[in-house]
């Protein structure tokens, strides 16, 4: 259904010739958000299931002592009551322990059960299981050009993924994309300008340009006029400003800088502490203690911190909010204004301790020194000014297709699951929303004489004619439903 949206833009190229504009939107998923488990809510059910089992054996080992199995007039359960909630809340700790289980191994923050690629994502409403749908809209018809489905809950760093199917059908043109500070990412801007993309991401306040760095990488044979993606990345390492560039990159500089090493193949430092119960030995000291095997953080208050982001230094930030906001030790782990702990360690580091914790204990504590590998290289340095005048028009271009999509279509919920089926199901919508663009901007008449060349891309010899009858007929009843009066 994909190709089918993006062979119907192909019949309005001649109109869609300006620049793009690059946005997210949440659309719910086909997942309740009770079948929806984030790590810390998994941790939370263990532990509320792991106290009840221990309540319900305290109150066994108390009727067998009393000898008494008749139903109890104090409104407390009979033992074969006991029985059976016991073996509920075994059964349910362990399939929880098999989620967490599964999530440990496959290095996930979170399940979905009705739609494995559904995310809890952050919206106006709260927080929703959604999938992140980005939109790249044209700037003379509105139209959206093209669209890709993300499990990633931000749009940090999709720019350049949301138009590398749109530069594909496009190699021989320089595209021009705005997006709002969500895309922010100076790696995302260089992989967009090494591919023929330029980049009018809004600016952080008090900024009047972007500074993009690349390795340098010397080019015996340059062809700054070339705006094929190669010769592009060809030019920029080398220090040269492609033509197509020239407008946009006020500098380009090529100097020695004290670079980070981030070497994968580096042996990793291996954990001083033997098992889980030296770990909370450790930590009930005051002391933050990293497993690196199940990539969890064990707090002084015994709680466990996980992975919430991998930082642009390369260190990985714990976090638990749900531990935080009722751990009864609270004022003495944490005295700032967000309400829980975050904790960065870098993959060779283990414990550290919590400064706050231990001087109310009357400790000292006492940090080491991170180990920072850097090295000398060249680089080239990029000077990035934004078109200001293309980026104030952002928001009149991005938000209007989905409102219409949202309101006017009723579409603001995916009724099929996973990635695969929801990107159909997103095209027939980006379908129905063109198709109603192009009629405002030109016509029906116009619209269905560009749609005649159209219906013969979807004969195939390989199929038998009453399939290829549904396709050449698709188009047109999806018309008919737009304007009836109009069709024949």
């Amino acid at each position: 259904l994909k190709d089918v949206f993006l062979e119907f833009n192909k019949r309005f190229e001649d109109l869609m010739t300006g620049y793009l504009s690059v946005d997210g939107t949440k659309i719910i998923a086909c997942n309740a958000k009770s079948n929806n488990f984030t790590s810390s809510k998994i941790d939370d059910r263990i532990a509320w299931l792991k106290g009840h089992i221990e309540e319900y054996l305290r109150q066994m080992d108390k009727q067998d002592r009393e000898d008494s199995r008749e139903e109890t007039t104090d409104g407390s359960f009979t033992s074969e009551q006991l029985e059976a909630k016991l073996a509920e809340a075994r059964e349910r700790l362990e399939k929880y322990e098999r989620y967490r289980e599964y999530m440990e191994q496959n290095n996930l923050s979170q399940i979905s059960l009705t739609d494995a690629d559904a995310r809890l994502m952050k919206n106006r409403n709260g927080f929703t299981v959604s999938h992140n749908v980005q939109t790249a809209v044209e700037s003379n018809t509105h139209m959206i050009a093209d669209f890709t489905v993300s499990s990633d809950p931000t749009d940090y760093g999709q720019l350049e993924s949301t138009l590398h199917g749109l530069k594909e059908q496009r190699p021989h043109r320089i595209l021009e994309a705005t997006a709002d500070k969500g895309y922010q990412s100076e790696e995302d801007m260089a992989r967009c300008l090494e591919n023929g993309i330029l980049p009018n991401v809004i600016l952080p306040d008090g900024q009047d340009s972007y500074t993009i760095e690349l390795p340098y990488e010397p080019c015996e044979d340059p062809h700054p006029e070339s705006v094929d993606p190669a010769e592009l990345s060809k030019c920029l390492r080398a220090g040269i400003i492609p033509d197509a560039y020239k407008s946009h990159i006020s500098s380009i500089q090529i100097q020695e800088k004290n670079v980070l090493i981030r070497s994968e193949n580096e042996p990793v430092a291996r954990s001083p502490f033997q098992d889980e119960e030296e770990m909370l030995s450790k930590a009930a000291e005051g002391y933050f203690v990293r497993d690196p095997a199940r990539n969890i953080v064990y707090c002084p208050a015994g709680e466990i911190l996980r992975q919430n982001m991998v930082t642009k230094k390369d260190r990985i930030r714990y976090i638990n909010k749900m531990a935080c906001r009722r751990c009864p030790y609270r004022d003495k782990c944490y005295k700032g204004r967000k309400g829980f702990k975050e904790v960065e360690f870098n993959k060779d580091e283990f414990c550290k301790p919590n400064g706050v914790w231990q001087k109310s204990e009357g400790k000292k504590p006492v940090f080491q020194k991170r180990r920072v590998k850097r090295e000398k290289r060249m680089m080239v340095t990029i000077t990035l000014v934004p078109d200001r005048r293309k980026m104030a028009n952002r928001m009149c271009l991005s938000e209007h297709p989905f409102g219409s999509i949202k309101r006017f279509q009723d579409s603001s919920y995916f009724l099929l699951r996973g990635n695969r089926k929801v990107t159909g199901e997103f095209a027939l919508f980006s379908l129905t929303y063109n198709m109603q663009r192009a009629i405002n901007l030109l016509g029906f008449e116009e619209v269905m004489r560009k749609i005649i060349g159209y219906l013969f891309f979807f004969t195939d010899p390989h199929c038998t004619n009453a399939e290829n009858a549904y396709k050449v007929l698709y188009l047109p009843v999806c018309l008919q439903s737009l304007r009836p009066d109009k069709c024949a």
